[in-house]
């Protein structure tokens, strides 16, 4: 009996360690799932939080906060853009007359010069030599023609009084006629050398810059060389051609034909305004080809910003429409039925088609369906429905000020603009 006992015991042990085992792996899977729910719960309770706050916002509890600005009176300039190249008003490429050698150049690569100054110098050794030979041979006609013109006279007095036949007196008379016609000759021969003496000293023939020297000195030139000496190019003042589209035609001839156009150059890649010029000439006909006519205008270029050869944007003003009413472009909205606006009158939003005129990225003419000084939405239109309550958030409520500043995209009427146009411009 008591030897049995132990027996029972060990038997016991082995079945109790596997229920154990089982127990603690419960219990693991037990803490991973509470850990797993809580986790699941706090992701899925924080979107169902948002998607609540979501549709409390978009069902429009309480007034929608927006921005707004108020329509205002200015005079609107008018503006056609076009893409021009600058180019010199005159460039005359400087070359010699005569052949010679070449003593002297006066000038620097790049110096400004005035008509008139010395450019250059030639050899005129043999020049004044021709110039030399045809005083003195005027001179020894002359003499030859003040005897002749003597005895002429006293060949009259002669034939006067019948005491010499008077064919000797006409004979003379054709002597001194003979006599004068060489003199005249010798006259233009003189002249002729003084001009080509003249040739030898090179000077600027208009108020210019130079550019890169042709030649140095020493070197023989000729009046055949195509190279020339150098280049001078006027660039005070200095002219731009551009092209527009021919629709715009007829706006630009009778805007011409009243007045002087302003016209303005600016950077292509600020807008910046680089030079005011007046508008000089529209050609007299259309290229077939690109449906565009040329237009010139011509800057002072004081400062110099203009360059031959350069591209730059041309601005053309041909009216300033007086007193319109105007909006920011940012508050005109688009619909099936058309422009609106949503108009805030004590804190409600009305809608309210409106009639573009003009617009571009900042500012737009109304033609019709707002008034100054009304007060118009600009911003915040996600959750604005026509008669929604609106609070007008701090900040500009004031459009953009009636400036020259450049603006691209003009339209009319909705009709693409100048930024159209530029772009078929540069596609030229």
């Amino acid at each position: 009996m008591h030897g049995e006992l132990p027996k029972s015991d060990t038997t016991v042990a082995p079945a109790t360690a596997p229920a154990r085992k089982k127990r603690n792996r419960w219990l693991i899977y037990l803490v991973v799932f509470v850990a797993v729910g809580g986790a699941l719960y706090y992701v899925f309770g924080q979107k169902a939080e948002q998607q609540q706050r979501r549709g409390r916002f978009f069902a429009g509890d309480g007034p929608v906060p927006v921005l707004a600005a108020n329509a205002q009176l200015a005079d609107v300039p008018v503006y056609l853009d076009g893409v021009g190249t600058t180019r010199a008003l005159n460039t005359v490429t400087v070359r010699s007359q005569v052949d010679g050698k070449l003593l002297s150049v006066n000038f620097k690569e790049g110096q400004d010069v005035k008509r008139g100054d010395v450019l250059a110098r030639i050899d005129p050794t043999t020049f004044q030599a021709t110039l030399d030979q045809a005083v003195a041979k005027k001179a020894m006609d002359e003499a030859l023609l003040a005897n002749a013109q003597n005895d002429l006279n006293r060949y009259e007095q002669l034939a006067a009084t019948n005491a010499i036949n008077k064919q000797q007196a006409d004979t003379q008379r054709s002597l001194v006629a003979q006599y004068t016609a060489q003199v005249k000759s010798d006259q233009a021969a003189i002249e002729s050398a003084q001009a080509t003496l003249g040739y030898a000293t090179i000077r600027a023939p208009l108020d210019g810059r130079t550019g890169l020297r042709q030649v140095d000195e020493g070197n023989i030139v000729r009046a055949s060389d195509t190279s020339g000496i150098v280049v001078i190019t006027q660039l005070q003042p200095i002219s731009v051609q551009f092209n527009l589209p021919q629709q715009y035609l007829g706006d630009v001839n009778a805007a011409f034909a009243q007045r002087p156009l302003q016209v303005d150059a600016q950077r292509s890649d600020t807008d910046a305004v680089l030079d005011r010029g007046k508008l000089t000439v529209v050609d007299n006909q259309v290229d077939p080809t690109t449906g565009t006519v040329k237009l010139r205008a011509e800057f002072p270029n004081d400062k110099l910003q203009l360059w031959p050869g350069q591209f730059a944007n041309i601005r053309l003003l041909i009216n300033t429409l007086q007193q319109v009413v105007t909006i920011p472009t940012g508050a005109v909205q688009r619909g099936p039925n058309g422009t609106f606006v949503y108009v805030i009158k004590d804190g409600v939003a009305s809608m309210r088609p409106i009639v573009v005129q003009r617009q571009d990225e900042q500012r737009t003419v109304v033609k019709s369906g707002v008034a100054a000084p009304e007060q118009v939405v600009t911003t915040g239109f996600a959750r604005l429905t026509d008669g929604a309550k609106v609070t007008v958030s701090s900040g500009d409520t004031t459009p953009a000020a009636a400036t020259d500043a450049p603006r691209r995209g003009q339209r009319q009427n909705g009709a693409p603009g100048a930024s159209g146009q530029q772009r078929q411009n540069r596609g030229q």
